[in-house]
């Protein structure tokens, strides 16, 4: 982000809460619209899509919030917070307390699946959707990361199930073996960009959301998604829509692959470079695929 381009920070009142918000740049240019990013997790705050606040250069501004839970809003801890539906309710204040009333609607991993949902309410002023390795099905998803799993060299694998079947994956040995899966399947650039470490690092801190919803590590889902599956209600997402994934995923080609036909026009880029966060490991390219497509839609609209 260039050091010109202003950015707002403050925080909106939800549900007794508070969620912190950070919107760059200062207006639209003419017949362009703000761009709105869901972070994923659930739980892992905003810090890792930094890089998409470049897009503000473009002449349209970029929002990132930390939903309820996580980074710098509120972190109540009370399990039975943690549905859909509370994060669903939250973007939904999020844009009526900041004005928002046409967005494009970005949203990586988690925020994908958030952004999903909130397409098929049909909410006014949704102008694009784009969907970032983000899956339709977890039972679909978690298969596939089994699948990916299984290619680990054999002592990883033998650490990973022993201390899934003990209930002991807060143990050292199952958080190294975990990060030999994310440094091939959620971000293969070494060293790690610090806008991601600094995200994980604040997921460390706070896991409740995560562990809640999701579970100890990306390829083993015990939280309330894990039986999550909207692949049959794909086809009611009408808008302009964006996919992307990469390569290396564990977010696989074939889970993304049923989200492109669900959803009815829908264009899907892969980068052949990357893993799970390919905004972050090819960045230039990323940015341009993204200002292509918004261009695209808001010369149509």
């Amino acid at each position: 982000m260039s050091a010109e381009t202003p950015s707002t920070e403050g925080t909106i009142p939800f549900r007794g809460f508070r969620t912190w918000y950070q919107l760059v740049g200062s207006r639209e240019a003419p017949g362009k619209f703000p761009l709105v990013c869901l972070h994923g997790g659930p739980g892992v705050p905003h810090d890792y899509l930094e890089p998409l606040e470049k897009l503000a250069t473009t002449g349209r501004r970029v929002l990132c919030y930390d939903q309820v839970g996580c980074g710098n809003s509120d972190q109540p801890h009370n399990p039975r917070l943690w549905t859909v539906e509370l994060f669903l309710d939250e973007l939904r204040a999020v844009r009526e307390a900041l004005g928002l009333t046409q967005i494009h609607l970005l949203g990586q991993s988690w925020g994908g699946m958030l952004a999903m949902e909130y397409a098929l309410t049909q909410p006014a002023g949704l102008v694009s959707l784009i969907l970032a390795s983000s899956p339709a099905s977890i039972p679909q998803c978690t298969a596939e990361m089994s699948r990916l799993v299984a290619e680990l060299p054999a002592e990883a694998q033998d650490t990973i199930h022993r201390h899934e079947e003990a209930g002991t994956t807060d143990e050292p040995a199952y958080q190294e073996a975990m990060l030999a899966f994310y440094r091939r399947h959620v971000c293969r650039v070494d060293p790690w960009p610090e806008c991601l470490n600094r995200a994980f690092e604040k997921l460390r801190q706070n896991p409740e959301v995560y562990h809640t919803m999701w579970g100890p590590s990306e390829f083993c889902a015990t939280g309330v998604l894990k039986e999550w599956d909207i692949v049959n209600r794909l086809p009611g997402i009408h808008v302009p829509t964006l996919i992307t994934s990469g390569r290396y995923d564990e977010v696989t080609p074939a889970v993304v692959e049923t989200v492109h036909r669900g959803i009815v026009g829908s264009q899907w880029v892969i980068f052949a470079e990357s893993s799970h966060t390919a905004h972050v490991e090819e960045m230039p390219r990323y940015l341009r695929v993204l200002e292509e497509f918004l261009d695209k839609v808001e010369a149509e609209a």
